[in-house]
């Protein structure tokens, strides 16, 4: 199954979860403001991930923004946030109140081309306690992202990301469904990612 949305206030899973997207979250061109800005000013790193027992390179760039004293880890990562710069701070103030959530810290991804990828995956980490609400921002190069149930996995929703998009993630979402960013060999330009999500520790 293939759903590509109309309208921002139609939930794109058809089971076990809910999913709104908001194309024009940030305005009809937001432009690349935000995206030169975030890529200059946000502490990058590349980190390492175990993936079938083997230590590889995460293909993109990954930081942490938020409450320093709360970490946060996944996949074997033990990450340490930054505090909130003032951009993300705003940033984050804005998508708050569209998801209804406080949140605590930020996870940004730094797609440098279509080369840098994402696998698939669950934000189900337990510090994220049950039905985690999970807000994410887009900015830069339009990227698909895919989602497909986890049980059911002929069951997929696509969706394309655009610059400014915000796409929101709650209910038992993270509990039945799975998500990735694949590779686009033709995507030449950068994409950054925020997915804002609440650690409860």
């Amino acid at each position: 199954m293939n759903l590509f949305p109309i309208s921002s206030d139609q939930n794109l899973l058809p089971f076990d979860g809910e999913v709104f997207y908001y194309p024009d979250f940030f305005g009809e061109s937001p432009g690349m403001k935000f995206f030169e800005l975030l890529k200059n000013e946000i502490q990058w790193k590349q980190e390492p991930i175990w993936i079938f027992g083997k230590k590889v390179m995460q293909p993109r760039l990954t930081a942490l923004y938020g409450d320093p004293e709360i970490p946060y880890g996944y996949s074997g990562i033990q990450m340490e946030a930054y505090p909130w710069t003032g951009k993300l701070q705003e940033i984050k103030e804005r998508v708050e109140v569209q998801a209804g959530t406080h949140f605590t810290h930020v996870l940004l991804n730094y797609y440098r081309n279509g080369d840098d990828s994402m696998g698939w995956h669950r934000d189900n980490e337990k510090e994220l306690g049950i039905n985690p609400v999970i807000a994410s921002v887009s900015f830069g190069a339009e990227r698909e992202f895919q989602m497909r149930h986890y049980k059911q996995k002929n069951v997929k929703v696509n969706v394309h990301l655009k610059d400014g998009s915000l796409l929101l993630m709650q209910g038992s979402s993270q509990h039945h469904w799975e998500h990735q960013l694949p590779k686009r060999k033709k995507i030449s330009s950068g994409r950054i990612n925020l997915t804002f999500r609440r650690i409860i520790g």
